[in-house]
């Protein structure tokens, strides 16, 4: 038996967090001793495995609750699943590197490189792909709401969204080269800004957010973008909006956990 501080060490989840599974009925303690301590055996840390891998792919917390707690679920299966997803996210980053190793060479001097090298892992199936994986990844509603947004909008709305878009980018390498560091109150300003201004085509849950922060650092459009405001923005970027995703999520579970206990203060 694991008690939440072992299994928070293990898991790298904070102790916050696993309360938080537990109250959501998502992850439950295997064993609570009299004194009220909570102790998880193997079975609850292959659920919180699995949890783990779905949170990886983008599935929201009762989404996972909803796939874990089915009749139908199998265990093996889904780590065979699970395998075969990051087996193809390896085979894509591969053939990300050799282009980028290819291109380096060509600037370089050190190789010649075909026009069609040059985009040999931006073809349009693959840009197909990248489609798929954000609709999964984000669902077809947001799509579908940020296009019937957006076309709602003037010329002139869109202008303003755009270039507050820009400025955010812009604070935000500033904030980097100031030194403001992840969860300073002036690094947290402005992302509220840019989860205000993504809010002008759908309304993001805290997954959507840190998420973004993830493809910001891995997708090469992203990257590239990104490293031409400033190099090294694309870490920075990840590393605020991971804390600041964090933030607001346990500020959730604070009060959620203050009603539940305001609740059942009332009821005695």
């Amino acid at each position: 038996m694991y008690t939440v501080k072992q299994v928070s060490e293990l898991a790298s989840v904070t102790v916050r967090t696993l309360h938080y599974y537990d109250e959501i009925g998502l992850l439950n303690p295997s064993q609570i001793r009299p004194n009220g301590y909570r102790y998880y055996d193997d079975a609850a840390l292959l659920r919180l495995q699995q949890i783990l891998f779905y949170r990886e792919i983008g599935l929201e917390l009762l989404q996972i609750k909803e796939i874990l707690d089915s009749p139908d679920f199998d265990l093996v299966a889904a780590l065979r699943s699970h395998r075969a997803v990051l087996e193809e996210k390896n085979r894509r980053l591969t053939e990300l590197m050799s282009t980028i190793d290819n291109t380096i060479k060509h600037l370089t001097g050190g190789e010649e490189m075909s026009r069609k090298q040059l985009f040999q892992a931006f073809s349009e199936e693959q840009q197909q792909e990248y489609e798929r994986e954000a609709r999964l990844r984000w669902g077809p509603d947001n799509v579908r709401e940020a296009n019937k947004r957006w076309k709602g909008y003037s010329d002139e709305h869109k202008n303003a969204i755009m270039l507050e878009g820009q400025n955010i980018y812009l604070d935000l390498a500033q904030a980097m080269k100031d030194g403001k560091a992840a969860g300073s109150p002036e690094v947290a300003a402005i992302l509220d800004r840019w989860q205000q201004n993504i809010r002008h085509f759908y309304e993001p849950t805290l997954d959507i957010l840190r998420g973004l922060g993830e493809l910001y650092n891995t997708d090469p459009a992203f990257m590239a973008f990104f490293e031409k405001i400033e190099p090294n923005l694309t870490p920075y970027l990840q590393e605020t909006i991971t804390r600041y995703v964090d933030d607001l999520e346990y500020a959730e579970i604070e009060r959620m956990l203050a009603e539940d206990e305001g609740r059942s203060n009332s009821s005695k």
